[in-house]
Parts: C-alpha cells; structure tokens; sequence
C-alpha cells in the first residue's frame, strides 16, 4: 500500500478529466463517463488479469458510442453495452482471447489516429464557439469560417486550456498534479473569476437513474453493435496489457482472465448507465510510472472516482464545456501517435494505417477498420508469396537458377517467365532456398526439368531449407503431420 496508494490518487486524478470528457465526445451524459471510470477500476480491476492496468471509458469507442446513442438512444446504448459485456464474458470463459492478438497493430493504431482526428475536428467547433457539424468531412469544410467568426469568452476559454495542456508538463515543480487536471482547474477558476460567459457541465441529472432500455430496431443491426463493442473494447484492452507488462517487472497477464475482467467490468457499467470500459493506456501508464505494484492501486482509483462524484460533484459543475473540448481536442492530436507511425515504417505497414485511418475519417470506424483488415491480409498474402528468382551463367558454361522466399502457386508465373530465359541443352544447376513449395509450383519445376532433360540437358536440384522439392517428388508430405 506504500506504493499502491498515491499511485491510485495520481491515476484517479488523471481519470476524472478524461472520462467527463469522452463522455462529451460520445454524447453520453457526463455522469456515464464517471460511473464507467469507477467501474472500470473496482470492477475490472479486481477481477482482471492484468496487475496494473487502469480500465474506464476509452476515446476509441467514441466513435461507436457515439452512433450507437444517435441511433437507439442512451438507454439503450446502456443494454447494448451490457451485453457486450456478456460476449466478452463468454469469449474469456472460451479461452479465445489470444484471437485478438491476430489483429495487425497498424490496424488497431490506425483506427485510433482516425478516432483521434475525428474527436479533435468535431470539438475544435466547441473551443470556437460553434456546434460541430455531422461528419468529419463538414468539420473539415466548415472550420475556416469557424475560425474566422468571433467567438468572445468560448474561445478564450479553449486557448487557455490548450496553453496549460501544453506548458504544465514543462514545469518539473508541478508535473504531480497531472496537465489536464491542471488545465481544466485553472481554466474554471480564471472562467469564475473573470465573468466569463460559458457553458458549465451539468451533473444534475446523476441521481436520476433509469433502468437501461432494450433498444429498438432490426436486431441484425442490435447484435452487429454488440459484437462492435465486445471486439473493439476486447482488443483494445488485450493490446493495452501487453503494452503495459513492458512497463513493469511484476507477473504477465493472463489474457483470458483479463478478457472475463472486461466483459464484467462493460456488465456492470452498462447497468449502472456507464459508458463502455476497456483498458487505456494513458492511465495505466501513469499507474505504472507512478510506482504501482498491484492491482490494489488500480481498485483504489475507482474508489476514489465513487467518493469524488458522491462527495464533490457540485464541484465538476464549475467546469466550462469549452475546457472539456480543449482537452479533447488535445487527445485527439495525441491518438496520431508519431512513434507509432515509425514503428511501423519499419515494417512496411504505413499502407495499412493509412488506409484505416483514411476509412474511419471519411467513411466510419467499422469501415474503416474492415478496410485495414482487407488491406492486412492483402499484404500478408503479397509477403508469403513473395519469391525472388535469379538466372545468370556460370564460369564453366552452365546456368544457374536460385530461387528464394515461399515458392507457392502465386509465384508460378515468376517462375516459369526465368525458366524460359534458359536455353535448351545446357547444363542447369537450381538452388532452393525455400521456406515453403505447394503442389502447383512443385509441378510446375518438376515439369520443367523434364523438359529440359528431354531436350539434351541436365538439371540439378539443390535444396538449402528443407527438402521441398525432394519430398514431393518421393510422394512423402512437404511437411510433417502435427501429433496430438
């Protein structure tokens, strides 16, 4: 508790600001964003498999939240929120939680930076004044003028904030109390002293529960939502914990077990009113640099999140909407991660992040992701069947043919356009430096040295991974048979 007590105090601090404002990005009431925040912790924190991960209201499933309260309504959003939970529920019973992992990372983090570009875009409107408009698309197009147009008190708010979120974390004395906690105390505090005229959040409505909503419409589009939810927020959470056990020395997760935590954690928020949870990043970073040693400091955290809202929510009232936005709009150029998007260079896959990315913005986030999945495999497809095929001759009058990578029937064209640069009669030495061969490529080659041999020549087939070639010519498998 040493250690675990004023590392639950800095996450919790760091917690209050961003729940209230995803709840504003996902147009949810602001009270869900602070019931999923303690949920998040006590719920998901103690039954998790994860030591020091912070789970609570996420900017990426913003975006679905978002939709899904335009398109069914709060209440409803809450139901489908709660059985998501239960599908995560049953997939951590499953044991199928390393599925997850399959999905490519540029994906996951493109689908974020398009989130983050599309909250940034909408709630800059806010910081000057206006209404965000419907799509990303319209904000863009309409944001010259915003900015032109005169704002007064709204945008002096914004700028103050934005200023504070930039320069707190430069100041070495002050970095214990977090940059947006900061950000948003001294903007109320300068908005009351002032007479600003600005919008206050309005937790009025905290105690006016209302049971969740079965939502109407075509069930298709109900269970699709629910399958949305439980993936996204499973995903983003298993990501996250393999991401925060490079931070620590204490025990790895148990994925499964941190994937039942979740689906109980979106259960029990979805029935309270909350928003959907999953594990995020910025505070469970802050727990772990915070020296946190076990999943006690994560608990505590929601704790504190519970006695806050009981003990001061008139305080959060005092809060401008305007500093809300600032501060998201700041997550939102966060979430386009630069270390990221080289990471990522290393490996050839800007395409794909681009290109989900690119999808969430201008199309939606589940076109956009199933646009980066598409394109994934698509690459992963080019890359195991990328062979390399070099013909030249050799000092004593022969040729030579090498041929490396996985030599499948996509390659065959490759194949057979350098075989045929060979010509007829010559002694021919082909090396195979393979680390796969089908059947069409394997006919293909065995084809081909018939036909040269027929034509006066020889060939020699040398192998250096394997016996590919070998194998299926003896009628053998090309690879042995798993044991059970």
């Amino acid at each position: 508790m040493r250690s675990d007590l004023p590392a639950s105090l800095v996450v919790f601090l760091v917690a209050v600001p961003l729940s209230l404002g995803i709840a504003v990005a996902s147009g949810a009431p602001l009270a869900g964003g602070l019931i999923a925040a303690a949920v998040g912790g006590v719920v998901a924190g103690a039954l998790g498999g994860s030591a020091l991960q912070v789970s609570g209201p996420a900017a990426g499933l913003s975006l679905v939240v978002a939709d899904l309260v335009q398109t069914y309504g709060w209440r409803a959003t809450c139901v489908i929120t709660l059985l998501a939970g239960a599908l995560q529920l049953a997939f951590g019973l499953l044991r199928v939680a390393r599925a997850a992992l399959a999905v490519s990372p540029a994906v996951v983090h493109g689908m974020l930076a398009g989130v983050g570009v599309v909250i940034a875009l909408a709630q800059l409107h806010i910081v000057l004044g206006g209404s965000p408009q419907s799509s990303a698309v319209e904000n863009l197009r309409e944001l010259p003028a915003q900015i032109l147009d005169n704002h007064g008190h709204a945008v002096a708010v914004g700028v103050l904030t934005v200023t504070v979120l930039a320069v707190w974390p430069r100041l070495p004395r002050l970095r214990a109390v977090p940059a947006p906690l900061a950000a948003l105390l001294i903007a109320a505090a300068v908005a009351h002293l002032a007479g600003w005229q600005v919008t206050h959040v309005d937790l009025s409505g905290l105690g006016d529960w209302q049971a969740p909503l079965w939502p109407e419409g075509d069930w298709h589009g109900i269970a699709g939502a629910v399958l949305l939810v439980a993936v996204l927020a499973g995903a983003e959470s298993l990501l996250c914990s393999l991401a925060v056990d490079r931070l620590h020395e204490g025990p790895r997760t148990d994925l499964d077990r941190e994937l039942i935590g979740q689906g109980a954690g979106n259960l029990v928020s979805g029935l309270l009113g909350g928003l959907p949870i999953a594990g995020v990043i910025v505070r469970s970073t802050a727990n772990a640099r915070a020296g946190a040693r076990s999943r006690a400091a994560t608990i505590l955290h929601g704790v504190w999140v519970l006695v806050f809202v009981v003990a001061f929510g008139r305080a959060i009232s005092l809060i401008p909407m305007e500093a809300l936005a600032a501060l998201l709009v700041s997550i939102g150029v966060q979430m386009v991660n630069v270390g990221h998007i080289r990471n990522l260079h290393g490996y050839g896959e800007i395409p794909v992040y681009l290109a989900t990315m690119g999808g969430v913005v201008l199309i939606g986030l589940a076109e956009g992701v199933l646009i980066g999945l598409g394109l994934a495999m698509l690459q992963v497809l080019r890359r195991l069947t990328r062979i390399a095929v070099a013909v030249q001759t050799t000092p004593d009058g022969g040729w030579r043919v090498a041929v490396r990578g996985s030599l499948t029937f996509l390659g065959v064209p490759r194949l057979i356009e350098a075989l045929r640069r060979v010509p007829a009669g010559v002694p021919v030495g082909v090396e195979l430096e393979v680390d796969f061969m089908d059947h069409a490529a394997f006919e293909t080659l065995r084809d081909w040295c018939r036909e040269h041999e027929r034509g006066g020549g020889t060939v020699e087939i040398a192998e250096r991974h394997g016996e590919w070639y070998a194998m299926a010519a003896s009628g053998l498998r090309a690879a042995p048979a798993k044991s059970l």
